[in-house]
């Protein structure tokens, strides 16, 4: 997401007395940030007490690597005015919602993962008493190199970005850095590793 996102504040604080955890996951373009947390999801398929958010986003269906509920601009709005997010944000010309739902999760105690935007953490901090961040990375060059196999932008440009880009999460939230600049297998693994330490939280 893009460090200049659009932000809206959380509408309401979820419960203090949730025990459950909220994981964000959030990282640059280019890291792999949505690939692994589709495999995380496949790994704790059937679990109860592990709990994928199905993000709402003004974008279609089939667009994207990820599983979302896509709502019009206008839809989005209204459900954002009838209270409908615990967070909602907008980033290159979408808007984003982590529906107030999972409050019902996390009062049960399980953990709930989201896919987030480091643009958006002090909004998420607000809105989750207990929030982990999950921050998927990956040397520039990898992700230049990753990036540019896109064939989006131009290689100036890309290392452009990346260049104003800060790849750490800053403001001492509780984080766990996950270098996917090797194996995709390596990384899924310390994924997988750091969700099942807050599930045993």
């Amino acid at each position: 997401m893009s460090a200049n996102a659009d932000i809206e504040p959380a509408n309401n604080r979820l419960s203090d007395a949730a025990t459950g955890t909220l994981a964000v996951v959030v990282g640059p373009s280019g890291a792999g940030k949505d690939t692994l947390m589709n495999l995380a999801a496949r790994h704790f398929a059937g679990r109860q007490d592990v709990h994928f958010v199905r993000r709402v986003i003004t974008r279609d269906s089939d667009a994207g690597n990820e599983d979302h509920r896509s709502v019009s601009d206008a839809d989005f709005d209204a459900m954002k005015q009838a209270g409908a997010f615990a967070v909602s944000w907008e980033a290159h010309g979408l808007k984003y919602g982590i529906p107030t739902d999972v409050a019902e999760e996390l009062a049960r105690g399980n953990l709930v993962i989201a896919n987030g935007s480091r643009s958006a953490l002090a909004h998420f901090q607000a809105a989750f008493p207990k929030l982990k961040v999950i921050n998927v990375t990956a040397r520039r060059e990898v992700l230049a190199e990753r990036l540019m196999a896109r064939g989006r932008e131009s290689r100036e440009d890309v290392l452009k970005r990346l260049e104003r880009s800060t790849l750490a999460v800053q403001d001492g939230y509780d984080v766990a850095d996950i270098d996917n600049s090797g194996t995709l297998e390596d990384a899924e693994a310390t994924i997988i590793s750091a969700l099942e330490a807050l599930i045993r939280k």
